[in-house]
């Protein structure tokens, strides 16, 4: 018994290892061009040395660790959540808990996106030295978690209109032109200041915690309903939650005006 359970044992270990060993060199394998990019213009371009290269290695390691964690996080754990969610909230039959549950998850990915965070900082930094609002703490921090907030209750109603699209059949490209013309349309009213921020909400939005667990509703939630595919009715949410942010954060400069 012993023995045969060591030979069954030995190819499991074999091949999660081999497994393993594939996804780490994946992850370096990703930030060659990166690599290869910064080496060739700081030596062959600028012809200058990496000012503390153990420091560069060690960070780039570091960077190549924490893709290979962060893409093996989201195939053992986000995706298959989400896609069960989708499922068992689809299974239940209650279209206000669906779009109650699309909502909450579009708002608490994106008010916790780092990228966000971080560039609401920068955004309510330049709002202070622009004279828009007074620089003190409590002003930058308000600024900075109203840009916040705004994106994502604009995350949460795209992905609810993502979701009523799924299950009404509707097509895409229609609704994302005209969500792109309501965006033109608006851009004339709203503040100089406010439109490239509202322009780059959309892209620092769907980042590395909105994107996985948004996608993943997005399949989850076409594959239990009969007649949709999965591969076309599936996606589509991001670019509902990439469009959205500007209209709104455009909205609430007018706001602020």
């Amino acid at each position: 018994m012993s023995e045969n359970g060591e030979q069954r044992k030995t190819p499991l270990l074999f091949v999660q290892g081999r497994r393993l060993y594939h996804l780490v060199v994946d992850a370096f394998r990703d930030l060659t061009p990166v690599i290869l990019v910064v080496a060739v213009f700081q030596l062959l371009i600028l012809k200058q040395p990496f000012p503390h290269l153990e420091q560069v290695l060690t960070g780039t390691v570091l960077v190549a660790a924490g893709l290979f964690l962060f893409i093996r996080g989201l195939e053992i754990g986000l995706f298959p959540l989400g896609e069960t969610m989708a499922y068992d909230f689809a299974r239940k039959g209650s279209l206000a808990w669906l779009l109650l549950f699309a909502f909450a998850l579009g708002f608490g990915t994106t008010i916790a996106e780092p990228a966000l965070i971080a560039v609401a900082g920068e955004a309510a930094k330049i709002a202070a030295d622009g004279g828009v609002i007074t620089p003190n703490t409590d002003n930058l921090e308000h600024y900075a978690l109203g840009l916040r907030v705004t994106v994502a209750l604009s995350v949460g109603f795209a992905i609810v209109v993502g979701v009523i699209r799924i299950l009404k059949g509707w097509p895409l490209h229609y609704l994302i032109a005209a969500g792109y013309i309501g965006v033109v349309a608006i851009t004339p009213f709203a503040p100089a200041s406010m439109v490239g921020i509202a322009y780059d909400s959309g892209g620092v939005t769907t980042s590395t915690i909105t994107v996985p667990l948004v996608t993943a509703l997005g399949i989850g939630l076409a594959s239990s309903i009969k007649g949709r595919n999965p591969m076309i009715d599936g996606f589509g949410l991001i670019a509902f939650a990439s469009l959205t942010p500007m209209i709104f954060v455009m909205v609430y400069g007018m706001l602020l005006q």
